[in-house]
């Protein structure tokens, strides 16, 4: 406890000089890595926006925050802003982390983003899991395929008896199929890899260079899967509360340049990932079209019933997942309109 009162207090936002207040931002990642690109981005807006009275101070590469603890993190000040992964926390955003699974059938970034929004929109219960924290920013992702060590993943039936990185959304899917499926931050899915530890991860091309999966890999197959978007970027409530409004105006503005910025970086690094990796001598194996559609009905029950049972939490889950096929089906831009009925 002693530790994280002088981290909190040392990360704490205070004027650097007479208006200008200094803002810490923590990230996992380094400097390098796509989401610091577009942090970068971001950090340089809101300087320039601010005329200089809002300094963001990076502390990258994990010096502060964990990837399962980040919101309690931010909450109590351990950094003024932060990149959170509610998708990796084990509790207090169940909604929020399992509608990261409802997007079957998803197909752009954009969507991720634009689709999680009016969700967040429409569900009070979103924004109640993220309490004490102003979002920043939302993102998505590049869509996965599985990167394996020494088998190639062609069908369905290949996946049996592997064990695989995968996100929480999938760990139904992959037990069905017959994999074994392992729940760890990113981060340490390389030693795992390397150690045999797990035969592969459900991760997008960009990771054979951003994470060096491409040392360590020999497959990519080429399976599509769906993914969400999710909140990925706050500071504490308390934090932006004493801001100036003028101050808060800048942020609130630099909020969709952060999220095109992320999703650029992502863009690029996906398309130089997939080569990258191809250099490296990991071989692009094309996933079988009619199994395809197996696993995204597969993906799709399995999402229906993860929105079920939240309802051991109190948390009417079905509802959200309807709404996020039935955007999906008639198209985002439908936020705020008759729901269409979707396929479960």
């Amino acid at each position: 406890m002693l530790l994280l009162g002088a981290l909190a207090l040392a990360a704490c936002g205070k004027p650097a000089a007479e208006g200008v207040h200094e803002l810490t931002y923590a990230t996992p990642y380094s400097p390098g890595h796509p989401f610091s690109k577009a942090d970068i981005t971001w950090m340089k807006f809101v300087e320039e926006k601010s005329g200089g009275r809002l300094k963001i101070k990076p502390a990258w590469s994990g010096g502060l925050l964990s990837s399962n603890q980040s919101l309690i993190e931010i909450r109590h000040h351990v950094a003024d802003i932060g990149l959170i992964t509610p998708i990796y926390t084990r509790g207090g955003v169940h909604l929020v982390r399992a509608q990261s699974g409802f997007y079957g059938g998803v197909a752009t970034m954009e969507d991720q983003v634009t689709i999680y929004k009016c969700l967040a929109a429409e569900f009070p219960e979103l924004d109640r899991e993220m309490a004490g924290l102003k979002v920043l920013a939302v993102q998505g992702g590049n869509f996965p395929g599985v990167v394996t060590r020494d088998r190639p993943i062609r069908t369905l039936a290949d996946f049996k008896g592997l064990r695989l990185r995968v996100p929480t959304e999938l760990t139904a899917v992959m037990r069905e199929l017959g994999a074994d499926p392992v729940d760890m931050p990113m981060g340490e899915v390389y030693s795992a890899m390397a150690k045999g530890v797990v035969d592969g991860v459900v991760a997008p091309a960009d990771t054979f260079r951003s994470l060096h999966f491409g040392d360590i890999a020999k497959y990519y197959s080429t399976l599509h899967v769906s993914r969400g978007g999710y909140p990925a970027r706050a500071m504490a409530a308390t934090t932006w509360d004493a801001l100036p409004a003028d101050l808060q105006a800048v942020l609130t503005e630099a909020q969709p340049l952060w999220e095109t910025a992320i999703l650029s970086e992502l863009t690029k690094a996906e398309v130089t990932g997939a080569a990258f990796g191809k250099e490296s001598g990991v071989e692009f194996v094309t996933f079988d079209s009619a199994d395809q559609i197996k696993f995204d009905q597969i993906y799709n029950a399995a999402a229906l019933a993860d929105a079920k049972r939240l309802s051991r939490f109190g948390i009417d889950g079905e509802p959200v997942f309807r709404r996020a096929q039935s955007l999906i089906a008639s198209g985002p831009s439908n936020c705020g309109k008759a729901p269409v009925t979707a396929a479960p």
